[in-house]
């Protein structure tokens, strides 16, 4: 029963938060619009491509951090205010 507690507590610290997931669905949506595979992002950000596909997937913390959204920007051409909602969440 201790292990079950355990890995519950775990799953806990896998939530992504609202933020985290507003700034990985635009990441997503811009990549694809330009026609470029996880394997482009992890590429330009230089990271494994299963880090670009535990970002976008609930299972994993892993996350984009600021210069992570720096350097897509420069790729995106656009600014990395571009990911990030108008408004608090």
């Amino acid at each position: 029963m201790q292990s079950f507690h355990f890995l519950q507590k775990m799953a806990k610290k896998n939530v992504k938060s609202k933020i985290d997931w507003y700034i990985i669905n635009q990441v997503k949506e811009m990549r694809i619009g330009l026609n470029l595979e996880q394997d482009d992002i992890a590429i330009h950000l230089e990271v494994s491509n299963g880090f670009i596909g535990q970002i976008e997937s609930p299972n994993f913390r892993a996350k984009y951090n600021l210069q992570h959204l720096n350097e897509l920007a420069k790729l995106f051409k656009c600014s990395p205010k571009e990911f990030l909602p108008d408004k608090p969440l």
